[in-house]
This record gives C-alpha cells, sequence and structure tokens, in this order.
C-alpha cells in the first residue's frame, strides 16, 4: 500500500510488476487474469516506446500460396545460421492466432478490396505476408492496447517512472534465487518507490541509443538488459545490433525511418549520380536483408565519400503511394521533400538489439520470477540477423506466453517479502552535470565509430579501452549524488555497451549483423555468444 506521507519514498505491492508499456509489457497485462493486480510502468507516455514508432507491420503467414515451413525457412536464412529453430517454429506456429488477438482486441489493419487484411511483402520474405495498418502499425497497435489496458480495473498505467534496479532474494540476504519487484524513480516528484511483487516482467526495449545515430526514440537505452545482467541473468549475441538501412538524412529529422516496406513495393536505392548499385552486392537487390543493405550503403557512402545516399520510390503513381505511405510522405514533405517527385535521402541508423537476456518460450530468465519479453529478451528467434516485421511478433507471442505461464503459476508464488525504502542518505544533488552529458555524447560517439556496421579487433579494444574508463567515472558519480533519469540511462547504457564490446570481441568471424575486417568468413560450427554473470568480469557502473 502507499504511504500517506508526501515526503518519503513510497511502497507498493502488486500481482505483476510489468517494466515498459510498449507492445510486449501490453499484451502481457491484456492476456493475465483480470483478478490479478498489475502495474505498467512506462519512463514517458504509455505509448511513448518504440512500437509507436513502428512503420512496416507484422509478419504472419495468412496467404493460401504462402506456408509455415516458408516462414521458417526465411528467418532461419537471414539469421546466419544461428536462429534456435525450435524458437522460429514456436513463434511462427502462434502468429496466426497472435494476429487474431490484435484484431479482436480492435487493432485496425489495412484491408484489401475483398476487405481481407492487405499483405504486403519486405526484405527477406519470400512472400506477401506483412500485416500493417498503412505506414503505422506501429502506432495503432500501441494506441488500441493502451486504450484497452486503461479500460481495465485491475490495471494500473502509470507514467514517468524510470527503473532504477530490480530487487532480488540475494540483495535482499535472503535465501532462494528469486525477483520480488523493483525500485523505481517517479521523475514526478523525484523519489525512488519501492514496487514488490509476485512477477516481474522487464519489457524495455533495446539499447540502440548506444549509438549516435538511431531510429529508436530517446527511451532505448538498454535499461532492462543491464538491470538484469547486474541481478544475475545471462545475456546472448549483444554483438548483434541490427542498423536499418534507410533514416531520413536531414538535420532536423532527428533520425526518422523510412519503412523498408519502401523497398518491398518497388522502392531503389541509389548514388548520388542516379545509379543503381544494389545488384552488385546481392542478387536480391533492394529486397535483400538489412544486414546486407546496411553494408552495401555504408560502402558506397565511404567509397564516395558521401554524407548519403537516395531511395527512390517516386516512379509509382503518386496516389500509390499517398495511399501506402501517409506517414513517410507527409513527414518528409514538412521537411520539403516530396516523395511522388524526388528520391529520399537516406543513411543508415542503429535500429534493433538482436541480442539480449536469455529466456525460455515462456519468457523465464535465469531469475525466478522474472520475465524478459519484446527487444530486450533473448528468444533465439533472430539468430544473427532479426527478418523484418518478426520484432512486434515475438512481442506478442512470448508476451501472451508470459502471461500464461503467470496464470498457471500464480497460486503457487507466494507474497513477495519486504524490503527497506530506497536509501537517499548518503547522496546528495548533483552540482556536475556536464558530466553525464558529455560521457553520453563520448560513449555514442565511440560506439558509432568503433562499433558500427564495420568492425575491426583494434577499433573494438580502443572502445573496450575507453568504456572501462567511463564505468569507473559513471560508477563514482552513482554512489555519491542522487539518481536522476539521465544518469540511470548513462548508467545502463555504458554497462550495455561494455556487453556489446566483449560480444564483439569474442565473435572470431564475420556473421550476419557483426562484420568484422580480421576475420571476413565464417566459422562452420557456429554459436551464440553467451555472456554469465559469475563468470564473465564487466565493469559495473
Amino acid at each position: 500500500m502507499a504511504r500517506d506521507d508526501d515526503d518519503m519514498p513510497q511502497s507498493h505491492e502488486y500481482d505483476v510488476l510489468i517494466i515498459g508499456s510498449g507492445a510486449a509489457g501490453l499484451t502481457v497485462a491484456l492476456n493475465l487474469p483480470t483478478h490479478l493486480s498489475v502495474a505498467v510502468v512506462s519512463k514517458a507516455e504509455i505509448t511513448s516506446g518504440a512500437t509507436l514508432w513502428a512503420q512496416g507491420g507484422i509478419a504472419a503467414v495468412l496467404d493460401s500460396e504462402d506456408s509455415l515451413e516458408n516462414h521458417i525457412s526465411d528467418t532461419l536464412d537471414a539469421g546466419g545460421g544461428l536462429c534456435h529453430e525450435d524458437a522460429v517454429r514456436y513463434t511462427v506456429e502462434n502468429a496466426a492466432d497472435s494476429i487474431k488477438w490484435l484484431v479482436d482486441s480492435g487493432v485496425q489493419f489495412t484491408r484489401d478490396e475483398n476487405e481481407q487484411l492487405h499483405l504486403t511483402r519486405e526484405g527477406g520474405h519470400s512472400h506477401r505476408r506483412i500485416i500493417h495498418a498503412a505506414d503505422a502499425t506501429g502506432n495503432a497497435v500501441s494506441t488500441t492496447l493502451s486504450e484497452q489496458a486503461q479500460a481495465r480495473p485491475n490495471i494500473n498505467l502509470l507514467s514517468r517512472r524510470v527503473a532504477v534496479d530490480l530487487i532480488t532474494n540475494r540483495k535482499l540476504a535472503l535465501p532462494g534465487n528469486r525477483c520480488v519487484g523493483a525500485y523505481i524513480l517517479n521523475l514526478e516528484d523525484n523519489h525512488v518507490e519501492l514496487f514488490r511483487a509476485r512477477f516481474t516482467v522487464i519489457a524495455t526495449g533495446g539499447a540502440s541509443k548506444t549509438y549516435r545515430y538511431t531510429t529508436n526514440p530517446d527511451g532505448a537505452s538498454g535499461d532492462g538488459i543491464a538491470m538484469a545482467w547486474r541481478a544475475g541473468c545471462r545475456v546472448a549475441n549483444m554483438e548483434f545490433n541490427q542498423f536499418h538501412p534507410t533514416c531520413l538524412y536531414h538535420p532536423h529529422a532527428k533520425s526518422f525511418l523510412i519503412s523498408e516496406a519502401v523497398r518491398g513495393e518497388g522502392g531503389v536505392l541509389l548514388l548520388p549520380d542516379g545509379d543503381r548499385f544494389m545488384e552488385r552486392f546481392d542478387s536480391r537487390g533492394e529486397l535483400a536483408p538489412r544486414d546486407i543493405v546496411a553494408r552495401a550503403i555504408d560502402h558506397e557512402m565511404k567509397r564516395l565519400g558521401a554524407d548519403h545516399l537516395y531511395l527512390d520510390i517516386s516512379h509509382k503513381p503518386a496516389d500509390f503511394i499517398r495511399e501506402h505511405f501517409p506517414t513517410i510522405h507527409d513527414r518528409c514533405l514538412a521537411f520539403g521533400i516530396d516523395i511522388t517527385r524526388e528520391p529520399i535521402p537516406v543513411v543508415p541508423a542503429a535500429h534493433y538489439t538482436c541480442g539480449g537476456v536469455m529466456t525460455d518460450e515462456r519468457a523465464r530468465t535465469d531469475i525466478n520470477q522474472l520475465y524478459v519479453v519484446g527487444e530486450a529478451a533473448f528468444t533465439g528467434l533472430h539468430g544473427a540477423n532479426r527478418m523484418a516485421s518478426n520484432s512486434l511478433l515475438e512481442c506478442l507471442v512470448y508476451g501472451r506466453a508470459a502471461a500464461a505461464d503467470i496464470a498457471r503459476r500464480e497460486h503457487d508464488i507466494p507474497a513477495p517479502p519486504s524490503a527497506p525504502d530506497w536509501d537517499e542518505s548518503q547522496v546528495r544533488d548533483s552540482d556536475e552535470d556536464v558530466v553525464i552529458s558529455h560521457n553520453w555524447d563520448e560513449l555514442r560517439h565511440f560506439m558509432w565509430d568503433y562499433v558500427g556496421i564495420v568492425r575491426t579487433t583494434k577499433r573494438l579494444q580502443r572502445a573496450k579501452h575507453r568504456v572501462d574508463l567511463l564505468s569507473r567515472e559513471i560508477s563514482e558519480f552513482y554512489s555519491n549524488y542522487r539518481v536522476s533519469n539521465d544518469l540511470l540511462e548513462l548508467r545502463n547504457l555504458v554497462m550495455v555497451a561494455d556487453l556489446i564490446i566483449c560480444s564483439a570481441l569474442q565473435r572470431k568471424e564475420s556473421r550476419g549483423l557483426h562484420f568484422t575486417l580480421d576475420y571476413p568468413g565464417l566459422l562452420n560450427e557456429p554459436e551464440d555468444t553467451v555472456l554469465v554473470p559469475t563468470t564473465y568480469r564487466i565493469a559495473s557502473p
């Protein structure tokens, strides 16, 4: 129960605490039994996460000319030999039911002239199987699910709250390996609140803000991955960071993504002189998987010394473009670019974290009663490269699986033990916030320069040296000053950056999204890069 004293941190108790309010977190909340008390906490507004900005769609086999085996085969092929086939099959086989659940929940997907769900095609897919709501699928899903959650009396949606750390039996010096909640910073009053729960779900998204250029919202700072690592969870395949090939290049666009569906509907990539180039890199041209397209663009930009290249769909009828890509059309037009008449300037940007916290098919982690769903999780689905539109699908399938597992176990899990309030007695307000902003900029710059689309061992070693220094500085800062949103994000970003660098140094080959000039070939036996907190030393701010 919450305390009445406004000057003291508040303490809350729920059956289920969900950290993150995107498609993954809200899917869990809405599939839980209605008699369970549920808290969903979000950094900003409930619809502020990466789901809101997803343009493309959700992959599922709904066409009679397609098949589950085709979807499985395409995913395995895109994943560069590292997908877990059981996870791929599980996800694909549960796709149609997940889409039905969204439709039943009220999501308004685009329909064709026969009122059937319209299917488009994206890179890596051999068939049209992308269900979408024009070019703003994430907006439709996020808005609908948040409205559904607001209507549920058992779900408490709490915005402007930032998770600090998980609370485990180990931290409380109690026996057992159990998560019992989290400390959460309330940005309204800058107090850290205690949230105890029988079950805790991390649905915080990825870590693309580790990089200087990204398509992700500001909150994608790897919070859940860092918290789970500090609590004792293994992480896997953190070296595989997907760079979306086509981000709008404009000084005021703030990394607006140009959906892969533009290429799926006939858009072509052009050099500054107007020549196409993708056929030189892959027979599939613009429909090659994202890692191949991103590396091709990166190669041509460096070869030519160009700041950007172009994506052109202006050869299609103007009405077709406005109908299929209204959001992209309007956003580009606001920056003086009419995509019905001219090509779009584009540049690659960090887009998706393929690795994450290791989970099973029920989204369970190494810590009892702790689940991770969505981009923060490593399920084995994506392997070395996520295929387009499998990510929202993963959120739905594993979110529903986590909810079902919690429902099965609710009677076996007792109330969480008592835990101490957050102690701020030994810290003070910061008078040197410039340290945070400077370190934030430095981290994202050297990650872009040294741990980007193309890597070398020397670059990675330089990045490791810098991240170790930053970790020590941030650790000292964290120990002496009151926490803030910027400090917490920086603390998590530097830890996730360390995980990415160490994972990249460990992989002695070029596979999928990890390309290194020192090891351009493939190993015969691909293996996941698994880091274990108890045996692998990572700097801990």
